[in-house]
Order: C-alpha cells, then sequence, then structure tokens
C-alpha cells in the first residue's frame, strides 16, 4: 500500500471525527522536538507546523532498517518519515506514528543553540531567528497569525474597509515630534523627496479621509515611534489597528470597540485553544480565568477627573506610587493606570474626557472646555491597551487647536484641517496597540517577546 502524504492537522482532524484509520499508512515531513531511545527503541517528537501539537514517532530496532542513524537525528532536524498509524487512546497523545523509513532532509550541527531545556526569554531574544522552534514562540507566531485573521474577519463581517495608509507621511499625527526622519538622496546628494519626512507614528490622519466617503474604515500595519524608552511595554516598530467610523461618536465607539475585542478573545479561545491552553500552564496560570472574565465581564466607565480623585484618595490612605505627583491634568502612567483596572474596578475600565491639553489636536473638545471627548481602554497586567477619541469636527477648532500645536506652519497639514470644510461630519476612531494585545492574550509581559523581530533602542540585529 503506498504511503499517503498527509499533515498532522488533518490526521487529528480525522481523529477527532472518528475516521482516523488504525493502521493507515502516512508520509509526514517536519521537524525534531526531542528524540530518545533505550538502545532497542526510540521516539522522536515531531512537528509539521500545522497544528501547535506534535506526534511521536517510535522506531524499534527489529522494524526499521537505519537504528543508529535514527537515534542520532538531533533536535531541530528536518524529516520525512514513512509510517504507520497506531491508535493509542488509552495514552496522553491519541495516536502515534510507527515507522518504517525515515529520509533526513537537513541535518543539525553540533552547535545549534537550541536544546531539550527551557531558555531564558533573554538568550532567545539574541537568537530571534530560531525562536519559532521553542514551544513559546511556535505558539505566539499561531497565535498572533490567528489574531490578525480575527481581527479581519470581524471588520469584514461588519462593514468596514481595509485602507492602506502610507508609511512615509510629512505629518506627525501626535505632534510629538519623536519621529524617525527619512534622510534619503538622490544620486545627485540633493533630497530624496521635496520637504521633510518621516516614517509614520500612525495611520489615523490618512485613514479619516475615507471614513467620510465610505463610512466605517480600518488599517492594519506598522507604526514607528523615536522614543529611547527601555520599559516592557514600548518598542520603536509596533503594528497598529486603527478604525474610523462616521457618524459615530463617542459613546457608539466604546460599544464597537468592546464587540471588536470580545469577539477576538473568543475567536481564539475556540480556535487557539492549544495555544492558549500552553500559555496558561507556561506563562501564566491565571490567564485563561482573566480572559473569560474580560468577555464575561462589563466594562466600567471612569471620567478622568473621578480617576484622579480615585488615585489621591489612594495615596491620602497609603497606596505607594512611584509617580507620586498625583494632580488633574497630569498624565496617567502606567502604575496608576494598572491600579484603577486591578486593584479598584478589578476588570476593563474606560478612561474618558482627559484633559486637553494632555491629548492630541484632533479630539473633539467637550462644552466644559478644558476636556476632549478622548478614551483609553485600561486591562489587567497591560494598563493601557486602546485609545481613541470622537473627532474634531469644528473647522474653526480644529483650526486653533492645529495653530497651538504649531502644525499649520506649512502646507503638510493643510489637506487634514480641509476635510472639516469638505462634508465633514461626526466622526470617531481609535487605535490598538496590536502586540500589547497579544501580550494580554499570552500572559507575556515584556512586548520584545510578542514580536517576532523587535525593535527597540539600540537593538536591531535581524
Amino acid at each position: 500500500m503506498p504511503y499517503q502524504e498527509t499533515i498532522l492537522k488533518e490526521l487529528y482532524h480525522s481523529f477527532e471525527s472518528h475516521n482516523l484509520s488504525d493502521g493507515l499508512q502516512v508520509n509526514l515531513k517536519g521537524w525534531v522536538r526531542t528524540n530518545r531511545n533505550n538502545g532497542s527503541i526510540g521516539f522522536i517528537e515531531l512537528s509539521d507546523g500545522t497544528t501547535f501539537l506534535n506526534v511521536q514517532l517510535v522506531y524499534s530496532k527489529d522494524q526499521v532498517d537505519d537504528f543508529d542513524s535514527y537515534s542520532h537525528y538531533l533536535t531541530g532536524s528536518s524529516l520525512s518519515v514513512n509510517g504507520e498509524v497506531k491508535l493509542t487512546p488509552n495514552m496522553k497523545q491519541p495516536f502515534e506514528i510507527h515507522v518504517h523509513h525515515i529520509e533526513l532532509l537537513g541535518g543539525v550541527s553540533d552547535d545549534y543553540p537550541l536544546q531539550k531545556k527551557r531558555h531564558t526569554f533573554e538568550f532567545l531574544r539574541d537568537i530571534a531567528y530560531l525562536r519559532p522552534r521553542t514551544n513559546t514562540f511556535y505558539a505566539l507566531a499561531r497565535v498572533r497569525s490567528k489574531l490578525s485573521y480575527a481581527m479581519h474577519k470581524w471588520f469584514n463581517d461588519n462593514d468596514f474597509y481595509y485602507i492602506h495608509t502610507p508609511i512615509i507621511t510629512g505629518i506627525d499625527s501626535e505632534g510629538a515630534g519623536q519621529v524617525f526622519d527619512v534622510n534619503a538622496k538622490k544620486e545627485d546628494g540633493k533630497p530624496f523627496f521635496d520637504k521633510p519626512v518621516h516614517l509614520t507614528v500612525s495611520g489615523q490622519l490618512h485613514v479619516e479621509p475615507f471614513a467620510l466617503a465610505l463610512r466605517n474604515v480600518y488599517t492594519f500595519g506598522p507604526t514607528f515611534r523615536a522614543e529611547n524608552s527601555n520599559t516592557p511595554r514600548h518598542a520603536s516598530e509596533f503594528w497598529m489597528v486603527e478604525p474610523e467610523m462616521a457618524f459615530c461618536d463617542i459613546h457608539k465607539a466604546l460599544k464597537i470597540v468592546e464587540n471588536l475585542l470580545k469577539y477576538c478573545i473568543n475567536d481564539l479561545l475556540k480556535n487557539a485553544k492549544d495555544e492558549l491552553n500552553f500559555f496558561n500552564a507556561f506563562v501564566d496560570k491565571n490567564l485563561l480565568e482573566r480572559l473569560h472574565k474580560i468577555v464575561d465581564s462589563s466594562w466600567e466607565v471612569i471620567p478622568y477627573t473621578k480617576a484622579v480623585e480615585i488615585l489621591e484618595d489612594a495615596k491620602n490612605k497609603g497606596h505607594h506610587f512611584d509617580n507620586e505627583n498625583i494632580f488633574w491634568g497630569m498624565d496617567l502612567q502606567s502604575e496608576h493606570e494598572r491600579y484603577i483596572t486591578e486593584q479598584v474596578v478589578k476588570g476593563p475600565t474606560w478612561i474618558i474626557d482627559y484633559p486637553k491639553e494632555a491629548k492630541a489636536f484632533y479630539m473633539k473638545q467637550n462644552p466644559d472646555g478644558k476636556t476632549v471627548a478622548a478614551y483609553d481602554l485600561l486591562v489587567p497586567e497591560i494598563g493601557e491597551l486602546i485609545g481613541g477619541s470622537q473627532r474634531e469636527d469644528d473647522y474653526e477648532k480644529l483650526r486653533q487647536r492645529m495653530e497651538e500645536c504649531h502644525l499649520l506652519k506649512d502646507d503638510s497639514a493643510l489637506w487634514y484641517l480641509n476635510t472639516r470644510r469638505f462634508g465633514g461630519c461626526v466622526h470617531s476612531g481609535f487605535g490598538i496597540g496590536f502586540d500589547r494585545f497579544l501580550m494580554l492574550l499570552t500572559g507575556l509581559n515584556n512586548i520584545r517577546d510578542v514580536q517576532l523581530y523587535p525593535r527597540t533602542a539600540n537593538q536591531v540585529k535581524y
């Protein structure tokens, strides 16, 4: 009987649907995770990338043609395996493969840095190109892909259009000046572009005009910040999901965010359960409980002014904050955000109506003249996950704010102001830090460990 070329995902699906035949002749291709033997019988854990689960290969001295060679295949070696399925429903694995023949496709040298032991995340960051071969980053890459798909699916199913916004731009959407300048030159030594440009810090300003034609849109791509920051939550390059919705005020926007995030978490609890179970077992033993609580709870809304009062009260009662200078108008720090969401609310928390001076120029000014219709979502273990606002649709107010922020000293931002003259409307938007969302979903507490090739200050090895 010829060997049927297959993949592990298909075999597990067949087993779950009770269609996997004992004695089925199969060919599998994959990589060695572990290899051990007792002199007469050997066991290889094989991964083929199609599922988080491995399969055990069993090779015995009296059944295979080259037992000694098989027993020396090192972790990381790629193999083509011909064998026979043996159902083992009463054992840890539901089935195994009894080997007839193995072809070594790619060997591994003796200095292969990954061994059968737990390596520190710091060590693995230094060999980022090999991290996907470890259980943690194998699971992380799969969750990252599944989360991307879930987000795109939710937007598509809810009539959002996906807009590709530019990476190179002449406008700083945050007005903070922490940008990576693009200094390309032509062959004659003159600047490549006719004005100063930099890598985008956000796709928001470029996607907004499409909301004023297509109603609901989003962009999803890399953004860049030239912040000399070494915290576990900041990176120089990271991915953002940025929707914009026309005819949508702050209250509608909060509901849209909640629906999107709960959908994505529920999708992963269903479609990435093996990966999340792994993270729950080996990274954060409270992960699944926390995720279920997020999707099952209602999210509390607290005005910024009330949040400051909560922090002042906590300080007066003896709670220690590293940043003890608490006052109205301050920029909430991570420890303040986590205190509110973890110690006070003990669940997801919206902070709304921030001071005008603490937020970006494009946010809708509230009638009090002091605050803007901004909102941040705080979640346990992470702090701020999402930032957004109702956008300023009043031309004169936006023009005045842009002048205050020195954004109209040239014409690089005039086009954005003009959108309020040509059929503007009430509209809102938000940004999801995709990498921080992954931190929440995996329990990994350093952004360098949810990015495939992290970019941080002074560190670009790959």
